[in-house]
């Protein structure tokens, strides 16, 4: 039903100040208040700022703010909401709204509901870790050794199928592969032991806020009025499940407002499903759509690069982005000899910046895989430039913190077994591999949890007195306390908790640097508890705990401080930055060799590229190596297909196509430390020679390595007669070019392709 104006918001000039300042569109986006609403919110087109005002609106309008439902993907991006919202509103509306992400309110929700699906409110939330964890100790128990599978490639399939609502039974039956087969048996058992261990791991807090949405048509009513306005942020990136539940939570009103930009959807990888947002308009035919195409970033140079790429795909809504922001610089494209001197070069590039009164925080260096960081951390140390990389080691992963946290837990929930075996030696109480082994199989004999079959040791026969002892002063240790914080629900009592467990003591008295920094950790977690206790209202541990489980690398991102950004282009969503480079644009490295066969993954690629475009504001940089060292052998370097999609006119006149073949440095294999042989390249065609456009890896079985040389005709089983435009490479990484009678060119590595000479 429409909305009807409180008495003490209908002030005209009140609602007129909100809106002032939106343009058309926003306006359109803001002020639609009923029925489902998509509105396409292009890279840097203001769309938090909708999000809030629209809010904000609705509030005015007379929406009453516990009836709203704000999911967004980071913590950091509904905090922010929250307090725009406190400062247009009221911060007494703001508190109301649940805001959060998907997981946070899930999770809240499930607490409240817990018993209806067979947990208790303090469950325990596992993260990535714990659940690899729990997969090694299943694996081990099925005889399953590390050469079959890895705890890593384990979990990934798992998490793969949850994110796709397919339940362990059906992904056994379709399980083709061996690790598959193992990966079907081992889900079985961990989706047992998540339950016996009240406990869920991120994929579930999805699952099972549908499956009490399922629970009954009670339940299911009562949140549809509950939540009569749904607003979901980067909606492009939802999952199946995350789908599923916003159809249900809406299915009765239907005031479904999401915002996103498909061609930012770049985290199919982890079950996102582009379908979603693509499809919105079919799953809500009256949906109303609003396209925010103005953008307040970058200059039109750079819009009119990012337009150029994202236009080559064929899965998209229409769109076109456009700014009333300068004509800007053009694009600097540059070629390099390798890696090392593409390092080399972006670090000059960052020290004229300097020296011309910028600051390091103006600029961000993206790339395809962490593993390039690595020659600009280098190159950035020798000259000294302060950077940051985001998606380091996160503070909350850390082991210390991750200990620490693993005692807090158990004082909430005493069936969770994984932080019950990290607490356990954490300091060392003298309980070896053996002792545990022998008390998790009386857990198993019992079926009951880790820690009461250690409460219980003293019934296990096997285990030695000293044993008996060790187990008992810490499974006392974690009821003493776990009744104390339940009779008085304070941080004072959990910090004498802390301090009682030794770990603080432990590492202090190791008197190291490294020990040192895990006591300073330590005390700074201990803080964070004491302000959480300080300045929330009825605080309590579970909740603190369920917090610190939820956040992410991403909500910890710090780009404040005055560092260079060091990230990968997934890591960059959300950010800008005045200077961008983006680095490695080489084929098979961005994009990566496995999309050459598959449109879907090449125009995720594609889109990724597009996502790193749009993070700059003033100045973009594009550089590609030649070679690239890979696993200590130089390898020959194609220019990525995606640099071919810009105009030529939008690059400086500046930018270098490619480098004189003699001004490339002797190139060293970093195992041996010797130079790689030198060979003829005076034939190698350049880059744009190649048809990068069309697929040009293709791979089958040597037949014999009969020499070569240019100008020689070859005949290929699937591509038939060709003639030898180049050869490089040394030793068995030689590389051909190989121009086919009808097909063009493709590049063919001698070792495994079947070529056979003709004479």
């Amino acid at each position: 039903m429409p909305l009807k104006l409180h008495p003490d918001t209908s002030n005209k000039s009140e609602k007129s100040d909100l809106l002032k300042g939106l343009n058309s569109k926003q306006l359109e986006a803001v002020t639609s208040t009923e029925g489902p609403l998509l509105i396409i919110a292009g890279a840097g087109s203001g769309k938090t700022r909708v999000l809030t005002y629209r809010i904000a609106y609705m509030i005015q309008q007379g929406a009453l703010p516990g009836q709203i439902l704000a999911l967004t993907f980071t913590n950091k991006a509904a905090k922010e909401m929250k307090q725009r919202i406190a400062k247009l509103v009221s911060p007494e509306a703001a508190a109301a709204i649940y805001a959060g992400t998907f997981h946070s309110i899930y999770a809240r929700l499930l607490r409240q509901n817990a018993d209806k699906i067979g947990y208790t409110s303090d469950f325990s939330i596992y993260d990535t870790d714990d659940s690899q964890s729990t997969i090694k100790s299943i694996l081990k128990d099925l005889n399953i050794t590390k050469d079959q599978v890895t705890p890593q490639a384990v979990q990934s399939r798992i998490s793969y199928a949850k994110n796709r609502m397919i339940g362990w039974q059906e992904f056994a039956s379709k399980a083709s592969s061996p690790v598959d087969r193992i990966a079907a048996r081992v889900y079985q058992e961990f989706d047992k032991k998540l339950v016996q261990c009240n406990a869920m791991d991120f994929d579930d807090l999805l699952l099972n806020m549908i499956n009490l949405l399922k629970s009954s048509g009670e339940m299911l009513d009562y949140y549809q009025n509950r939540f009569q306005y749904i607003l979901v942020d980067e909606y492009q990136d939802t999952n199946r499940s995350q789908y599923l539940s916003l159809n249900y939570f809406s299915a009765q009103h239907k005031n479904i407002c999401v915002v996103g930009d498909d061609a930012q959807s770049i985290y199919r990888w982890r079950g996102a499903e582009i379908r979603n947002i693509l499809d919105f308009q079919k799953d809500y035919p009256n949906a109303h759509l609003v396209r925010l195409e103005q953008n307040y970033r970058s200059t039109k140079t750079i819009l009119s690069a990012a337009d150029a790429v994202i236009r080559m795909n064929k899965g998209q809504i229409p769109k076109k982005l456009w700014t009333e922001n300068d004509e800007g610089n053009k694009i600097t494209l540059k070629q390099l000899n390798d890696d090392r001197d593409e390092a080399e070069y972006v670090s000059k590039i960052i020290s004229q910046k300097i020296s011309l009164g910028q600051n390091y925080s103006n600029v961000a260096v993206l790339y395809r895989t962490n593993a390039q960081s690595l020659l600009f951390e280098n190159s950035f140390r020798a000259k000294n430039i302060p950077y940051i990389i985001i998606g380091g080691i996160s503070f909350y992963k850390r082991k210390e913190i991750k200990d620490t946290v693993s005692y807090m837990k158990l004082l909430i929930n005493p069936n969770d077994d994984e932080s019950c075996i990290r607490a356990l030696n954490e300091p060392p109480r003298g309980i070896g591999k053996t002792t545990i082994e022998k008390v998790r199989e009386f857990a198993n004999q019992h079926s009951i949890p880790l820690f009461q079959a250690f409460s219980r040791a003293d019934e296990i026969q096997e285990l030695q007195p000293r044993f008996k002892l060790s187990a008992s002063k810490f499974s006392n240790l974690i009821l003493k306390y776990s009744q104390i914080i339940k009779d008085e629900n304070s941080d004072i009592f959990i910090r004498q908790y802390l301090e009682e467990t030794g770990l603080v003591q432990f590492y202090s008295e190791m008197d190291t640097d490294d020990a040192q920094e895990r006591v300073r950790n330590i005390s700074q977690l201990i803080s964070d508890l004491t302000r959480y206790y300080a300045n929330t209202d009825n605080p309590t541990l579970s909740d603190y705990v369920q917090q610190i489980s939820l956040i992410t690398d991403i909500d910890e991102k710090d780009t404040s401080q005055n560092r260079v950004t060091l990230m990968t282009l997934h890591s960059a969503k959300g950010l800008e930055f005045p200077n961008v480079f983006i680095c490695g644009l080489e084929a098979g490295l961005f994009p990566l060799s496995r999309t050459e066969t598959n449109i879907e993954e090449e125009e995720e690629e594609r889109r990724l590229f597009y996502v790193g475009i749009t993070r700059a504001e003033k100045d973009l940089y594009l550089t590609y190596a030649a070679s690239r060292m890979r696993f200590g052998e130089i390898n020959r370097q194609m220019k990525s297909k995606f640099l071919n999609n810009i105009p030529s006119t939008l690059f400086s006149s500046s930018s270098s196509t490619i480098l004189p073949q003699q001004q490339f440095s002797p190139p060293i294999n970093s195992f041996t430390g010797n130079m790689v042989p030198k060979r003829d390249n005076s034939n190698i065609p350049q880059f744009d020679d190649l048809h990068v456009g069309k697929p040009n890896f293709e791979y089958s079985q040597i037949q014999d390595e009969e020499e070569l040389k240019p100008g020689d005709k070859v005949r290929h089983n699937l591509f038939g007669e060709g003639k030898v435009i180049s050869l490089a490479g040394s030793r068995t990484n030689i590389q051909a070019i190989v121009n086919f009678q009808g097909l063009g060119k493709k590049k063919l590595m001698l070792q495994y392709a079947k070529l056979e000479k003709i004479k």
